[in-house]
């Protein structure tokens, strides 16, 4: 796990910078920062040691000609298969690291050996001879790599601001920051600024000659294979043996991320899928050591007594971090100093702590990422499934819809929270399929969006305008895979392909790596996710249960209040938070009416009355649509005002 950099530019001086850009990743890599020159590429690598921690698989890393180098983002779990392979066509390897494996891998199968790969990463290879780059990010990418093209330079990188210490073009993309208003982050590969993109998850590019760049294209190697409806229903096993398969699949994917020179552990959230994660990986490490994080102020939200509970069956060492408020609180300047995109799923604030705390102990951490949205389990996956079954409750729920509007919504309180969700239920349920997950996805509305905007800045979809017609085309191609006559399956492959990268993964990437700790996510191996692609929605979801296939695979090995209980995600106190001790930044400094005037980005009127909002009884969601507004006035500030 690392951070890595490059630069193809006819200018010594932004080959230059590529020292300092490097340097900028030290979080990720805290334990070698090392670049090498040519004549117009430079590349740069800042290492977190885990496999063959020796000076020998330091990176940059060359083959034993000196003519391929390789920069190398990630873990290759099946590298000693791959390895043994290579051994027998004749390869001598000098270490014994995965970097060196996947390099004389490349050299020898090209581009095809990433169906080879198990393993998350993002990585570049030059071949000085050729005068050609190669660039690839793993299937569903977990590990980021972001890129700007412009007439004089092409800039790759696992992180923004290692792009942004070169010159470029620093214009906010209006189209990314109204799709982030609504979403907290941006569901695309595009980026808050208009001419960097990230590299799609299973997707590659090869420069052939970086002495004649003309345009970058991505190309397609890996698609997460979803078979029609009929299909499935014909194909797929009976209940009892994908369950075992299920089972099988899991084991083989943990035992494989265990595999490190480091210490090793997982997180234990109490919820069902870190729980199985810890489970198994209890099996294979007799000494495991689990992480969770509780909430002393916020009872609500605390899980840490089902946490105990599994770390007490299965005999882990167990490790609570209980904090409270002001002790999260303390961490909050430094979390927004890792953010250099914005990124306001504020759930990263609590993933920002646990991993700060379990690097104290590991740097390998195991965790039950990607299963929700393989299995359907997350709370709109049930609200779904009801509409689309719709009985006597879900129907007087529905026709409750203007009770609902009225009454008070937070996601503070069990009652309040409920409300909010009754709510949103009954708003969704005379839509369409595409239309109901767009709103259920979104915190809030295209309509609350654009009036936060400067009129300048506003998406209006009903003009037949560039933007308009460019935010329509992007809408479509994200839901383009919910079909009017599909089922629930579909869902969750947008879910996969939308929130699971561009989300819920870049927010362990993200909050992990600013503590250098590497995060693996074993329901992401590709073999696990082609498999519940293939399995019908009656094997994961019906009316009393979610995830059911993956909680009946693993009940008797589970402490019996684990299994089949209410969702909680990682909440944060931000209402709290503002009502007290960020309540001057809010109003004196990064929504205040002379910061919004200034910057000239958002409308002065609807930021006004969002901080009236949310000093009210009824503040609904927006401490999350504030908190957006503070991270990206924040970043705003640090990078683009500068």
């Amino acid at each position: 796990m690392c951070g890595i950099v490059g630069v193809i530019s006819s200018k010594q001086t932004d080959l230059k910078q590529i020292k300092i850009a490097t340097n900028l990743l030290d979080k990720r890599g805290p334990d070698c920062q090392a670049t090498v020159a040519f004549e117009n590429i430079a590349l740069g690598h800042a290492r977190l040691s885990i496999i063959d921690a020796s000076e020998g698989a330091n990176q940059p890393f060359f083959d034993i000609t000196k003519r391929y180098v390789i920069i190398f983002n990630g873990e290759i779990y099946n590298y000693k298969e791959l390895r043994t392979e290579l051994e027998q066509s004749g390869i001598e390897f000098k270490t014994q690291s995965d970097t060196e494996v996947l390099l004389y891998l490349y050299i020898k199968h090209g581009k095809d050996c990433l169906e080879m790969l198990n393993g998350f990463f993002a990585f570049a290879v030059y071949d000085k001879e050729k005068k050609s780059l190669f660039i690839a990010r793993d299937r569903f990418g977990i590990k980021p790599l972001l890129y700007y093209f412009d007439e004089e330079k092409f800039i790759f990188s696992s992180e923004l601001k290692a792009i942004l210490q070169f010159k470029i073009n620093k214009s906010v993309d209006k189209l990314s920051l109204f799709n982030y208003l609504q979403f907290n982050y941006i569901p695309s590969n595009s980026c808050m600024l208009e001419q960097v993109s990230k590299l799609a998850p299973g997707n590659f590019i090869f420069i052939k000659n970086i002495d004649k760049i003309k345009e970058v294209q991505e190309v397609e190697y890996y698609c997460i294979p979803y078979t029609e409806k009929e299909t499935i229903q014909k194909s797929a096993l009976n209940y009892d043996k994908s369950k075992e398969k299920l089972y099988e699949l899991l084991h083989d994917a943990v035992e494989k991320r265990l595999v490190a020179d480091v210490p090793v552990g997982t997180f234990l959230s109490g919820g069902v899928d870190s729980s199985i994660i810890s489970l198994i990986a209890k099996k294979y490490k007799s000494d495991l050591n689990t992480f969770s994080i509780g909430y002393k102020d916020e009872p609500f939200f605390d899980e840490t007594i089902y946490a105990k509970a599994v770390a007490d069956k299965i005999g882990s060492n167990h490790h609570v971090f209980s904090l409270t408020n002001a002790e999260m609180y303390e961490h909050l300047n430094d979390i927004l100093e890792s953010i250099d995109e914005p990124f306001a799923d504020s759930s990263a604030i609590a993933v920002y702590i646990l991993s700060k705390y379990t690097k104290k102990h590991v740097t390998v951490a195991l965790s039950g990422d990607g299963a929700d949205e393989l299995f359907s389990g997350y709370n709109k996956h049930m609200a779904e499934y009801k509409i689309r079954h719709l009985g006597m409750k879900e129907a007087l729920v529905k026709l409750g819809y203007p009770l609902w509007k009225r009454l008070p919504k937070s996601r503070n309180t069990k009652i309040t929270n409920l409300n909010r969700q009754l709510y949103k239920f009954s708003s969704g349920a005379n839509m369409s399929h595409k239309d109901r997950y767009w709103l259920w996805a979104s915190i809030i509305n295209e309509e609350k969006a654009n009036y936060l905007l400067k009129e300048e800045l506003v998406f209006n979809p009903q003009r037949l305008t560039d933007d308009a017609f460019t935010y329509k085309k992007r809408k479509d191609e994200l839901l383009k895979y919910i079909r009017k006559d599909g089922d629930l399956n579909d869902v969750l492959y947008t879910d996969a392909r939308m929130v699971l990268p561009n989300d819920m993964l870049r927010k362990v990437d993200m909050m992990s790596m600013a503590n250098s700790l590497e995060v693996r996510v074993p329901f992401m191996d590709h073999r696990i996710v082609n498999f519940a692609f293939n399995l019908p929605r009656a094997f994961k979801i019906n009316e009393n249960m979610k995830k059911k296939i993956l909680q009946d695979a693993f009940y008797e090995e589970l402490p019996e209040e684990i299994y089949n209980r209410p969702k909680h995600g990682f909440e944060v106190p931000l209402l709290s938070w503002f009502k007290n001790e960020l309540k001057a930044t809010i109003c004196d400094d990064l929504l205040s009416k002379e910061f919004i005037e200034n910057q000239g980005v958002f409308n002065v009127s609807a930021i006004d009355e969002l901080k009236q909002k949310l000093f009210s009884n009824n503040p609904e969601d927006t401490p999350a649509t504030v908190w957006a507004i503070v991270v990206f006035n924040t970043w705003w500030r640090k990078y683009i005002a500068v």
